[in-house]
């Protein structure tokens, strides 16, 4: 396959030289217009949901069948390296499920034998032991759906806190509480979950008054920020922490990055006024088949769309990052007990840990996210700074007069539901005249699959070893291509 591909290309390139563009000036591949953005350092992700309950197919390969999700062994395991991943909080979703508990409860029956200990004692134990912070949750008592403005089940909320606060108030690990009560923004919090949190809220500082308390809602994409009471509902609430769903796995709208990053900004607006720290919950996940379906698997998103989420938390102010759910959605590889999809999750777990740890790719892919070199093209099609390319075989000319470039990077719109995609490789050849081409380099582009609903930025990057005249880039493609080129010239 290289090599037919290469035939086609050279027969184009040599020959044709047609469907060119061309750049004469030597330090961008393309018009940035000079608007100074705001550069923030990129947080990196420094807390993870943890799921126990295995209840649907949502949850097909974070926490799977043939697994036995209840053997601590498992879970001390996986504390160790989520550590390992640099996460310091760990925030259970839930510690009952049916009305059973994952820990030795007296209000109900156990998920778990009598005789084995229990997966919220493991966890507890292992993130004292690594240094790590619990927020302990209230929920479910009877299932995800559980509804706040059940009396039956605000009681049975109660009666958990209270009973878990005796078990784990005082254990080392323990940093606060975790309030299930996901409501939506749109447009406005309501009434009842306000005060559902504040109920709840007040318990909590009753039997733990020193712990930190945190809820994570959604809705953010269809926040009516406009209306006085978004603020007022918000400043009504008596929580120490909103770690807000950032909704991008979930993708409420088409582009849903390019919106995102002006809502956190006002968000940020509305947090300095009412003292309550603003945290970003960045999901991770996107779907195996339709979104927002019980029927279809969580899996995990290329890490090129999780950093632009970091980076647009990042920018407007967040104070930490965390994500539904690091663990088991990105694996690092070294575990006997992988929860995540397989290969892919581990992919995708290497280069979360390549950013973290500043190698590869990553650090000048972070730095064009974040506005280093101008502004770049985002995860719309719509975005002008985007060059299309129609199927067939282009070529890109880059002419250099005294500088040599550093790096070039191309940075590649991923949309498979618009028929915009990368190409499979990408070729550069360098020049003295413009007219006889040797090939430097063949790259193969990005090939994570899981790409059915999201809109992301593939890159590939290009150190040329030697200083050359002019520089070509060339590629073919069955699809349209929608591209940008940054370089940086030394």
């Amino acid at each position: 396959m290289r090599t037919e591909i290469f035939s086609i290309l050279t027969a184009f390139l040599l020959v044709c030289g047609c469907n060119s563009g061309s750049r004469t000036e030597g330090t961008a591949a393309v018009s940035l217009d000079g608007t100074e953005t705001e550069s923030a350092e990129i947080l990196p992700i420094t807390g993870t949901f943890i799921n126990l309950p295995y209840q649907d197919v949502r949850n097909k390969y974070t926490n799977p069948q043939h697994l036995d999700c209840t053997d601590p062994s498992l879970w001390t395991a996986k504390v160790a390296q989520m550590k390992k991943m640099g996460m310091e909080y760990l925030v259970f979703m839930s510690v009952a499920n049916e009305e059973k508990s994952y820990y030795p409860s007296k209000l109900m029956d156990w998920h778990y034998p009598d005789w084995r200990k229990s997966p919220v004692d493991a966890i507890m134990d292992a993130a004292a032991e690594h240094g790590m912070k619990v927020f302990m949750s209230t929920g479910w008592a009877k299932d995800q759906d559980d509804n706040l403005r059940d009396p039956k089940i605000k009681g049975r909320q109660i009666e958990m806190m209270t009973e878990l606060a005796g078990l784990y108030g005082e254990h080392p690990a323990f940093y606060g509480w975790y309030l299930p009560v996901e409501d939506c923004f749109g447009p406005v919090l309501t009434d009842y979950a306000v005060e559902a949190v504040n109920a709840l809220t007040a318990r909590a500082r009753e039997l733990t008054p020193s712990a930190k308390i945190m809820i994570s809602p959604y809705g953010i994409f269809n926040s009516d920020f406009e209306d006085p009471r978004y603020e007022q509902q918000i400043a009504r609430l008596t929580v120490d922490i909103i770690a807000y769903q950032d909704e991008i796995g979930c993708v409420r709208e088409r582009y849903p990055l390019t919106r995102l990053r002006g809502n956190w900004k006002k968000l940020r607006a509305i947090h300095d006024k009412t003292g309550i720290e603003m945290w970003a919950n960045c999901e991770s996940f996107t779907w195996e088949k339709g979104t927002n379906d019980r029927t279809s698997a969580l899996i995990p998103a290329a890490y090129s769309r999780l950093l632009a989420q970091q980076v647009a938390a990042s920018a407007a102010g967040a104070e930490k990052i965390i994500s539904f759910v690091m663990c088991g959605m990105y694996e690092t590889g070294d575990s006997r007990y992988d929860l995540g999809q397989p290969v892919w999750s581990e992919e995708a777990g290497a280069d979360y840990m390549d950013w973290l740890e500043g190698k590869g790719i990553w650090p000048m892919v972070a730095d064009v996210m974040s506005g280093k070199y101008g502004p770049a093209a985002t995860e719309d099609i719509s975005d002008p700074r985007w060059k299309k390319y129609s199927p067939g075989t282009a070529e890109i000319v880059l002419e250099y007069d005294n500088e040599k470039p550093e790096w070039i990077m191309v940075r590649m719109l991923n949309c498979a539901k618009d028929k915009v995609v990368p190409p499979q490789k990408i070729f550069l050849f360098a020049s003295e005249d413009a007219e006889k081409w040797d090939l430097l380099e063949i790259k193969d582009t990005p090939a994570f699959p899981n790409t059915l609903h999201d809109a992301f930025i593939d890159h590939v990057i290009f150190t040329p070893s030697a200083k050359s005249r002019y520089l070509k880039l060339a590629f073919t493609n069955e699809n349209d291509v929608m591209l940008e080129v940054i370089d940086k010239t030394i």
